[in-house]
């Protein structure tokens, strides 16, 4: 799908540029063409205006243009017939025969004008006819150099335009590339959440209509017996309404308009969420050590900024492992606020660091849900960090520390 519009971007930026090339060529030779057309007529005009005609015309050519050295000098010749259009009289210095001049006649009485062009043997002529009760006199001018000029503009043209064709194909495939590649990722990503989407809801989905099979089989059991199949539906329906709180909120940051910004004490912040989880913390035995700068103030939304931190605190403490560390910073630097969250244990793998705030993605490829949750806490986290204007990013090694950095700017 995305080749298809890739190549109707190509086609079409192609073809609007090959017509603005086209007009603009045209353009140019046209004009091009009517400047020796006129010059062309006035020297037809200049030497039919002489009574005595000379045996060569010798000049230099009106016709440079910046096209290169000065031509050859052009060569023109006359022709007096009578009213029958028989040859009376020749003038001219090129070394022709009668056949030639007998040729440049018919050839211009033939254009029925008074004037017109023609081509003979390699070369081009023009030609003017002025009549009289008792013949006419033609006057002819050898137009090969500005002919030639003509030619070799348009092959210039061809040759400019397919150069600037190939260039601006291989640039138009680079732009249309970077131009197709945001959507296609788009669509890729909306198309693996709504499959991971899917899988999380079937899941609870499953066991809740397994628990209700067992129910409804086992009607004259006693309430007491039942309330384990009760608590696993319990269970499930809490599970579900998480992920689809979670799936809401992040709609919601999608259309921030009805978000109050503020300037926020960040410390404030950081230092409430801390006392928040101090006793989860302590149950599971994790080391807990903090060193928040206090007067940090931020712009933006005080629920949004305790709900960032608490996911981070919340994500260290469940992967620190058994009796683990975790590390909490706020500080400044520059002009940006910076909070640091680490924890001890495995880590997380290279090729993962980037992937991490995806929707629903984890490291471990059998999605097992040991931690609980469903990996939407990391995405949350990073669509609020957009919201504010700062930046979201991890580091992290095989077995030591894994650190979350959180950059967000000060208000000055």
């Amino acid at each position: 799908m995305f080749a298809k519009l890739r190549n109707k971007f190509l086609i079409l930026n192609l073809v609007s540029i090959s017509i603005m090339m086209l007009m603009a060529f045209s353009s140019i030779y046209i004009i091009t063409y009517k400047n020796v057309s006129r010059d062309i007529n006035k020297e037809l005009n200049r030497l039919s205006a002489i009574e005595r005609w000379p045996i060569m015309v010798s000049r230099q050519p009106k016709f440079e243009m910046n096209m290169g050295p000065a031509r050859e000098r052009t060569a023109s010749f006359t022709i007096i017939t009578d009213d029958k259009y028989k040859i009376v009289k020749v003038s001219s210095a090129l070394d022709m025969d009668d056949e030639f001049y007998e040729a440049a006649k018919s050839a211009s009485i033939s254009k029925s004008a008074a004037t017109g062009r023609f081509k003979y043997d390699n070369s081009h002529w023009a030609f003017m006819m002025k009549k009289n009760p008792h013949g006419c006199k033609i006057v002819f001018l050898d137009i090969t150099p500005q002919h030639r000029i003509l030619t070799n503009l348009i092959y210039t043209f061809l040759l400019v335009a397919a150069v600037m064709l190939i260039f601006i194909f291989l640039i138009s495939k680079t732009f249309a590339n970077k131009a197709i590649q945001p959507v296609e990722e788009a669509f890729y990503k909306q198309k693996q959440f709504i499959a991971d989407a899917s899988h999380e809801l079937k899941t609870p989905l499953t066991v809740i209509n397994t628990n209700v099979d067992v129910l409804l089989s086992n009607k004259d059991e006693d309430m007491e017996n039942q309330w384990k199949w009760l608590y696993y539906i319990k269970s499930e329906v809490d599970r579900m309404s998480k992920l689809i709180n979670d799936l809401l909120y992040l709609a919601r940051l999608d259309d921030s308009r009805d978000v109050i910004y503020s300037a926020v004490d960040l410390s404030n912040a950081v230092e409430n969420v801390i006392m928040t989880m101090e006793a989860l913390i302590f149950e599971n035995h994790i080391g807990f050590h903090y060193d928040v700068e206090s007067g940090i103030t931020v712009y933006g939304n005080k629920e949004q900024m305790e709900q960032v931190v608490m996911i981070l605190l919340d994500n260290a403490v469940k992967y620190s492992g058994a009796n683990g560390k975790v590390d909490l910073s706020l500080r400044k630097s520059n002009n940006y606020a910076v909070l640091s969250v680490s924890n001890t244990g495995e880590g997380i793998p290279p090729e993962s660091l980037e992937r991490i705030f995806d929707r629903f993605y984890r490291g471990d490829k059998s999605r097992a849900r040991k931690s609980g949750g469903y990996g939407l806490g990391l995405s949350i986290a990073k669509a609020i960090v957009d919201l504010h204007g700062g930046r979201i990013y991890a580091r992290s090694g095989t077995n030591e520390y894994t650190t979350f950095f959180v950059e967000l700017p000060l208000i000055k």
